[in-house]
C-alpha cells in the first residue's frame, strides 16, 4: 500500500508533491530537454526508462549533445505516492502534441544528497 504525502513522520506532502511536479515539468521543458548538462541535474546515475516507443534508455542515452529533443506537451492528473521517506512514485497523463498521442507516465524519484533525482521512468501509449 502506498503512503500518500508523508515524509519523516510529519506532514509535508504538498511540498514534496509540488517539488516532484516542478521537476517533471522541467524535464519536459525545452530549456532542459535540449541541453545534456541540464538533463544531468535531474537524472540519477543509474536512471533507466521503458519508453513509449518500446525502447529502453539509460542516462547516457539522454546525454547526447542535442539532449533529448523538443516536445510540446502538457501534464494532467498528476499524483504522487511516497514509497519511503526518500523515494516517490509520480504518475500522470501526458498529451504529446508533437507526436499527436496521449501517454500514461510513471516516474520513480529518489532523494540523493538532499536532491530529488529521477531513477526510473515509463511511458505507455493510450490507444485512441
Amino acid at each position: 500500500m502506498f503512503r500518500k504525502f508523508k515524509v519523516g513522520g510529519y506532514y509535508e506532502g504538498a511540498r514534496v508533491k509540488n517539488t516532484s511536479k516542478e521537476l517533471e515539468d522541467k524535464l519536459l521543458s525545452d530549456e532542459v530537454r535540449t541541453y545534456s548538462q541540464e538533463i544531468r541535474k535531474y537524472l540519477s546515475e543509474d536512471f533507466f526508462e521503458f519508453g513509449s516507443s518500446g525502447n529502453i534508455w539509460c542516462r547516457e542515452d539522454c546525454l547526447d549533445e542535442k539532449g533529448i529533443g523538443i516536445m510540446d506537451a502538457s501534464v494532467s492528473n498528476f499524483t504522487l505516492h511516497l514509497l519511503a521517506d526518500d523515494v516517490a512514485l509520480a504518475t500522470y497523463q501526458l498529451e504529446n502534441r508533437t507526436r499527436g498521442n496521449h501517454t500514461l507516465r510513471s516516474s520513480i524519484w529518489k532523494q540523493v544528497d538532499s536532491q530529488w533525482k529521477m531513477f526510473f521512468h515509463q511511458g505507455t501509449i493510450v490507444p485512441e
